[in-house]
């Protein structure tokens, strides 16, 4: 017999997370999202469906999200890794998530031509619009970034330097709050 998510244990079910920094010279896209009593900023992209492809999931996600064909971008290497435990709020126990980073690099032609909003499909079918922001990658250490890689992207020496560990610290209870 298969446990149902809502009697399963938490962190039990895993779900995978591509994402991706897209650059633009020293510019980043963040996804803005603002809630009456936050706002945080998310890499663009989302969850791999049943039986996806990694690659296919990360060009179908950042097609919905940003209007980019992954096929005009440089790049589209792993970055980082995160494991995510966080309790949050909602009917369901929270899944386990691996959130996998890649990076690409765009010229100012093809950013020129990419969406300046984002449209987040909410449980009751209406939208949350999230903002396309290009913000330079060196000031996003203290922003509210999920999952938080603020500091480790601000910590770069450039949009195309290597990173040492792929793998960043773990998300968990003991170390963040769901906003």
């Amino acid at each position: 017999m298969t446990d149902t998510p809502a009697t399963s244990a938490p962190f039990s079910r895993i779900k995978i997370r591509t994402g991706a920094l897209v650059f633009c010279g020293d510019d980043v896209a963040l996804i803005r999202r603002d809630r009456a009593d936050s706002t945080h900023y998310t890499p663009p992209g989302g969850n791999v469906e049943d039986g996806e492809d990694l690659t296919a999931a990360l060009a179908r996600e950042l097609a919905e999200e940003l209007a980019l064909d992954t096929t005009l971008a440089e790049g589209g290497d792993l970055m980082w890794m995160v494991d995510q435990r966080v309790t949050r709020p909602g009917p369901t126990l929270p899944p386990r998530k691996l959130h996998l980073i890649y990076r690409f690099h765009i010229n100012p032609d093809i950013r020129a031509t990419l969406a300046d909003q984002e449209l987040d499909e909410l449980p009751d079918g209406s939208h949350e619009v999230g903002v396309i922001e290009w913000i330079d990658y060196r000031q996003t250490a203290e922003l509210p970034i999920f999952p938080p890689i603020g500091p480790a992207l601000a910590a770069l020496s450039d949009p195309r330097a290597a990173v040492a560990d792929a793998a960043l610290n773990a998300v968990t209870d003991a170390n963040y709050t769901w906003v």
